[in-house]
């Protein structure tokens, strides 16, 4: 599923417009994304917990030449499913 199906299926589910369903939806991406840049946790209950984590600085080899080369230490975003999310997919 891509965004604009997402949106589509906000819509039908909801009743909304496709416009207003397309503001709720990019609200929300746009609240969680502006939250995991102040490094704030969010959770939803019952879908999963967004966090930043921090990676550290490691090395690692280029697989075409063989060469050692250093991996700078970074922040990624890790994504950690609920109970319920985990349990639908299970089924």
């Amino acid at each position: 599923m891509n965004k604009a199906e997402l949106i589509e299926e906000v819509a039908n589910q909801t009743g909304l417009t496709k416009k207003v369903s397309r503001k709720t939806v990019n609200a929300i991406i746009s609240t969680i994304t502006d939250s995991l840049a102040r490094e704030e946790k969010v959770t939803i209950v019952g879908f999963g917990t967004f966090q930043v984590m921090g990676r550290k600085a490691r090395r690692g080899v280029n697989p075409q030449t063989r060469k050692r080369l250093d991996i700078p230490a970074k922040k990624v975003v890790r994504f950690r499913a609920g109970k319920g999310l985990r349990e639908r997919v299970r089924k």
